[in-house]
């Protein structure tokens, strides 16, 4: 039987809010739509570029981290593999939709960015006085390792003194 390969790896921004839902059974299931860009140049120097809209799975685990690390607009990473699917809609058609069922994401926004504007977390922020402290904290750590170095010395040389010949 020939290899194959069936591997799609995304870095683009979440369109919507992550949706979490549950299987019969109790299999955790989210879904969100990550856009991916492009840009290039015609022929006569224009400009172009054009948007594509990817339809994201993440099952078990993996989905309930996504459901609670995702928002709008936020920078991910998903690795995954192509799946489509089948069914009949509502109306009796046979409707098709592809997606990437993913078995990775590494989210790329630094920690504390948000894309909504109205989040704060005060938690996270650092306090005004975050740079004097760190400084105190060096002085401080220095001088102890310092006093320990001195400690260290005397000691040696009172081992040294303290030996009978």
């Amino acid at each position: 039987m020939a290899r194959s390969l069936n591997k799609v790896i995304l870095i683009g921004n979440l369109t919507r809010d992550p949706e979490m839902r549950y299987t019969p059974s109790g299999t955790a299931v989210c879904t969100f739509t990550v856009a991916t860009n492009r840009q290039w140049k015609t022929e006569s120097g224009d400009t172009k570029e054009d948007a594509e809209f990817h339809r994201i799975v993440a099952w078990d685990k993996l989905a309930e981290i996504c459901s609670q690390m995702l928002s709008k607009g936020k920078k991910v990473y998903v690795e995954g593999r192509l799946q489509t699917r089948k069914w009949e809609g509502q109306d009796g058609n046979t409707r098709y939709t592809t997606e990437v069922v993913i078995s990775e994401m590494l989210l790329l926004d630094k920690a504390g960015e948000t894309s909504d504007a109205n989040y704060e977390d005060e938690s996270q922020e650092m306090p005004d006085d975050f740079e004097e402290e760190m400084e105190k904290e060096k002085v401080d750590k220095s001088k102890k390792e310092t006093t320990k170095k001195d400690a260290s010395k005397k000691e040696d040389s009172d081992e040294e003194e303290d030996i009978p010949f």
